[in-house]
C-alpha cells in the first residue's frame, strides 16, 4: 500500500459556524488530542463492553464455554469495529460542527441499543436488537463519509465513496441475515465480518486518509484505560458481593490481590513505550489497529475471568478451580503476547524482546496452581514489570 496521504490536507482551524466543510485535517497538526465528544463516545461504548463481559462471566461460571466465547467474540467485534471506524474517521475528518456532533450522538444511541441486545445474544442467540443497534451506528458512519466525499475531490473523493458504499452493502447483508434460517448464520457471520474488515483495505488501497499518528495512539490508549477500568470495577463488585453473601474474605483476598496486580501490570506494560512512531504506513496501521481487537477483548475478558474466579472461591461456580483460574490466565497471557506483538517488539532490544512472550507462557503455567493461580499469575505479571524496568535502565 502506498504511504501517500489524502491530497493536500489542510490545517484545522476553529470555525464558529454551525456547519463547516468537512475537509481533511493535517497529519502534522500540532497538539492534536482527543476531544470531549470522543471521550464521551468511549465511555458510552464501555457500557456495551461491560454487558459483554458480564454475560461472558455468567456463561463461563456455568460451564457454557462454547456459547459464552462465541457470543463474546461476536458482540465484542460489533462494539470494537464500530468504535474503531469512528476513531480513524474522526482522526482524519473531525470538523466538530453541529451535523458531525448529532451524527456522533446517533452512533452512541446505536451502541446503547446494541448493549441492550447483548444479553439476548448469550441467552438464545437472538441477534435482532444487537444488529439493529449495529446498523444504526454504521449507517450514521455512512453519512459521515458522504459528507467527506462532498468536500473532497479526485482520488480522495473516491476513497470516501468506497467507504460509504462498502459499509452500506455490509449493513444490507446483516439485515438480510436476520430473515434467513438460523443454520445459515454459521457461514454468514464469518463472511460478514470478513467483508467488514475488507472495506478499509479496499477503500484505501491507493490513497490513505489523513489520520494523525499521535491522535490515533492516544485514542487507542484511552480506550485501553477505560476497558481496564471496567475490568477493575467488575472484579471489585464481584468481590464485594461475594464477601457480603459468604463472608469468605480469606478466600477472596488472594483473587482480589492477584487481579489487581494483573490490571496494574497490564496498564504499565501497555504504556511502557510510545507507539505513534510505528504508525507510518497504512500496512502498519491496519495490522496495529486490527490487532487491538485481541488487546481490548482480552483486557475486558480478564474482568469476566476474575468474576468467575471469585465465584469459584466461594463455591458458586459450576466449574473446577483449575478451569476458573484459566478464565483469568488465558486472557492475561493473550493480552501480554498481543501487546508484545503490536508494541514492544518494535521498540525493545536484547533480553527485553523475549520478556513478554516468556511472561505469557509463565502466566499460562499458573493455571495448574488451581485456586492459587490468580495470585500466582499476578505475581508473575508484577515480576515482569519489575524486570522490564531493570532491563530498560541497563539498556538505556
Amino acid at each position: 500500500m502506498t504511504s501517500d496521504s489524502a491530497a493536500a490536507p489542510r490545517p484545522h482551524h476553529v470555525d464558529p459556524r454551525p456547519v463547516r466543510r468537512m475537509v481533511p485535517r493535517s497529519r502534522d497538526e500540532p497538539h492534536r488530542v482527543a476531544t470531549p465528544l470522543e471521550l464521551f463516545f468511549d465511555l458510552c461504548f464501555v457500557v456495551a463492553v461491560g454487558q459483554a463481559g458480564r454475560e461472558l462471566a455468567h456463561d463461563l461460571a456455568a460451564g457454557h464455554w462454547g456459547d459464552g466465547l462465541t457470543g463474546y467474540a461476536f458482540a465484542f467485534f460489533a462494539i470494537w469495529w464500530a468504535w474503531m471506524n469512528f476513531t480513524w474517521f474522526a482522526s482524519a475528518y473531525d470538523c466538530d460542527d453541529v451535523p458531525y456532533r448529532v451524527t456522533t450522538l446517533v452512533q452512541i444511541a446505536g451502541v446503547l441499543i446494541l448493549a441492550a441486545g447483548v444479553p439476548r445474544i448469550f441467552a438464545d442467540q437472538d441477534l435482532v436488537l444487537s444488529v439493529v443497534g449495529y446498523v444504526v451506528m454504521r449507517l450514521a458512519m455512512v453519512t459521515q463519509w458522504l459528507r467527506a466525499a462532498v468536500s473532497e475531490e479526485g482520488q480522495a473523493r473516491g476513497v470516501a465513496l468506497r467507504y460509504a458504499v462498502g459499509i452500506t452493502l455490509c449493513q444490507v447483508a446483516w439485515v438480510v441475515m436476520l430473515v434467513l434460517p438460523d443454520g445459515a448464520r454459521v457461514v454468514l457471520i464469518p463472511l460478514g465480518i470478513a467483508a467488514e474488515l475488507s472495506v478499509p483495505v479496499i477503500a484505501e488501497l491507493r490513497l490513505r486518509t489523513s489520520w494523525h499518528p499521535h491522535h490515533i495512539a492516544e485514542r487507542y490508549g484511552l480506550f485501553t484505560l477505560i476497558v481496564l477500568g471496567e475490568t477493575v470495577a467488575a472484579a471489585t463488585i464481584a468481590v464485594q458481593s461475594a464477601a457480603d453473601e459468604h463472608e469468605g474474605l480469606d478466600r477472596l483476598l488472594p483473587v482480589a490481590g492477584g487481579g489487581l496486580l494483573i490490571c496494574f501490570s497490564a496498564w504499565w506494560i501497555y504504556f511502557a513505550r510510545p507507539v505513534h512512531e510505528i504508525l507510518r504506513s497504512n500496512r502498519q496501521a491496519f495490522l496495529w489497529g486490527y490487532g487491538h481487537y485481541l488487546v481490548f477483548g482480552s483486557a475486558a475478558a480478564i474482568g469476566a475471568g476474575l468474576e468467575v474466579a471469585v465465584e469459584s472461591a466461594v463455591h458458586k461456580a459450576h466449574v473446577s478451580e483449575t478451569a476458573a483460574t484459566a478464565t483469568v490466565t488465558v486472557p492475561t497471557a493473550l493480552y501480554l503476547f498481543t501487546v508484545w506483538l503490536l508494541h514492544s517488539r518494535h521498540v525493545k532490544t536484547g533480553a527485553s524482546q523475549a520478556l513478554l512472550p516468556v511472561a505469557s507462557v509463565a502466566v499460562l503455567a499458573c493455571t495448574a496452581a488451581g485456586g492459587a493461580g490468580v495470585l500466582t499469575a499476578g505475581l508473575v505479571c508484577a515480576v515482569t514489570v519489575a524486570t522490564g524496568v531493570v532491563l530498560h535502565a541497563r539498556e538505556g
